[in-house]
């Protein structure tokens, strides 16, 4: 190979380089948040629970006296967002799984169950020290062989559910995950105490 065809093979090389790195922050956008992607779509049920209304429930009051009660309000403080998508369309549960994949790579894997048809899937990020994390994914996908069809209400219909996707951050208590989980109804969230 001549002088200059290896010249030109090194500078087409790192032209393609440049442009790679200059797409990189273009590629991250198209990787969009997938709360946001179907926030609007029919064929989800979406919800978002934002500070303010943390603060709302952490004002209300409780007794004081009881220590699980207390514990429960001071974790519901720490909380800055509360995000999930529950879908039966398999084109979004595809999309979903995809996304979690993604995400995965941020998170640390805390647990992963599998019975009879459904995985759940539990994701963390470390937090200020080993009993907290900074957020809380929670992944199932199969609910509707667990439920043997039945399906679920929702708005007034029943609706079968294919995936829930729960993202949930803040400064959250590993030690209290299973009882905030458990009082905030979330899928999957009974196997966590399980495995405590």
């Amino acid at each position: 190979m001549s002088n200059k065809l290896k010249t030109r093979t090194m500078k087409n090389r790192l032209i393609v380089l440049v442009m790679a790195v200059m797409l990189m922050p273009i590629i991250g956008m198209a990787q969009q948040d997938i709360f946001e992607k179907y926030n609007d779509n029919n064929d989800v049920t979406y919800v978002s629970i934002k500070p303010k209304m943390f603060q709302m429930i952490a004002k209300m009051g409780i007794n004081v006296e009881d220590e699980e009660a207390q514990a429960y309000m001071d974790m519901v403080k720490s909380i800055t967002s509360f995000k999930t998508i529950v879908t039966d369309n398999k084109a979004i549960s595809a999309d979903i799984s995809k996304w979690v994949s993604s995400r995965s790579s941020s998170l640390e894997e805390l647990m992963e169950v599998k019975d009879d048809g459904t995985d759940v899937k539990f994701y963390v990020k470390e937090g200020k020290d080993a009993d907290h994390v900074k957020e809380l994914l929670i992944y199932v996908n199969g609910v509707d062989k667990a439920m043997k069809g039945q399906g679920v209400e929702i708005n007034g219909e029943t609706r079968k559910i294919e995936t829930v996707v729960v993202s949930l951050t803040g400064d959250i208590n590993l030690n209290e995950i299973s009882k905030l989980t458990d009082k905030m109804n979330i899928p999957g969230g009974s196997h966590l105490d399980k495995k405590k």
